[in-house]
């Protein structure tokens, strides 16, 4: 996909929230500090929420630029965004070096990206993310490109199938969910998520009050999205990006993403951390926004470049 710049347009009509709350907003304003004037991006706009923040503080002599790779999120994005300095473009954010460079920027004086998923996503069973909820199972964050979730459980083979439950899931049991899931589809194709969700219910002993779907439904979430590789490429793009004394801000909700951003920023001739721990929500902010419990945000601060740069 090749991104495209999108600043007007009309709401998508199809039921869409929005509901999403955006995590830590009082800690990502405090911390990141935009000033009037300078140019941001968030890598990942989402509702707008986090958006709507920085780009008030930007003001109009301000550019806040906006990625994200799902349309309808940046239809509701236009909404409250209307009349602030911001640009939104539908692109993942691992195609960052090129959006700036279609429009023209060289270096911006900080990035966001908060990694969570949105509710008026994960909400709507017709986009395949819930286990709670019978949908298609498709899980892909661009609805208009990719393989599907339903493409990967009935493709794969079995061996890579408990690969991709283990390694992005975390799943203990992912050999014996791989296996019942290539018996099952060897009878029936599976295309809905209640199927999936109750081969996994079967397959996996309930521990606690997590649901056992939890880790397979996250597995192949990432497996569809290709989050981890889309995240690594993004933090290996920064350095180019980020102005010397501008900051970048990554929200993680687990910890196979929040080790890459922790790594990346004890990086010491390139960044500085501001944050030695993740900032967390307190449990004031958990009680109203429930999805707030995982979040953590890492800041950090882009050394002095070296040369005629610096």
């Amino acid at each position: 996909m090749s991104p495209h710049e999108s600043p007007t347009g009309p709401l998508p009509r199809d039921g869409y929230g929005p509901k999403h709350v955006s995590v830590l907003p009082v800690e990502v304003l405090r911390l990141l500090d935009p000033q009037p004037g300078q140019v941001w991006v968030d890598a990942t706009v989402g509702g707008g929420g986090h958006s709507r923040l920085i780009a008030e503080r930007l003001g109009p002599s301000g550019r806040l630029i906006g990625l994200d790779q799902d349309p309808t999120m940046l239809g509701l994005a236009r909404t409250k965004l209307e009349g602030l300095p911001v640009t939104l473009v539908h692109a993942n954010f691992d195609q960052l070096v090129e959006v700036l460079g279609n429009l023209g920027i060289e270096s911006v004086d900080g990035v966001l990206a908060d990694l969570g998923f949105a509710s008026d996503q994960v909400d709507r069973a017709d986009r395949g993310f819930s286990f709670r909820e019978d949908g298609p199972l498709d899980m892909r964050l661009d609805p208009t490109i990719g393989s599907t979730a339903a493409d990967l459980v009935n493709r794969m083979s079995e061996a890579g199938l408990a690969d991709v439950f283990f390694e992005f899931g975390e799943e203990r049991h992912s050999r014996r969910v791989a296996r019942r899931i290539v018996e099952r589809r060897a009878e029936k194709p599976f295309t809905t998520t209640s199927e999936l969700a109750d081969v996994v219910r079967r397959s996996v002993p309930r521990s606690g009050g997590l649901d056992p779907a939890t880790r397979v439904f996250q597995a192949l979430r990432i497996a569809v999205n290709d989050e981890l590789g889309a995240l690594d490429r993004l933090l290996s793009m920064l350095p180019r990006v980020v102005k010397s004394g501008g900051k970048a801000a990554i929200i993680s909700f687990h910890s196979l993403e929040d080790r890459r951003v922790k790594q990346t920023f004890r990086t010491p001739l390139v960044w500085e951390p501001l944050t030695k721990k993740p900032i967390e929500a307190g449990a004031e902010e958990v009680s109203r926004n429930p999805r707030a419990r995982s979040a953590k945000l890492r800041v950090a601060v882009r050394r002095p470049i070296p040369g005629p740069q610096a």
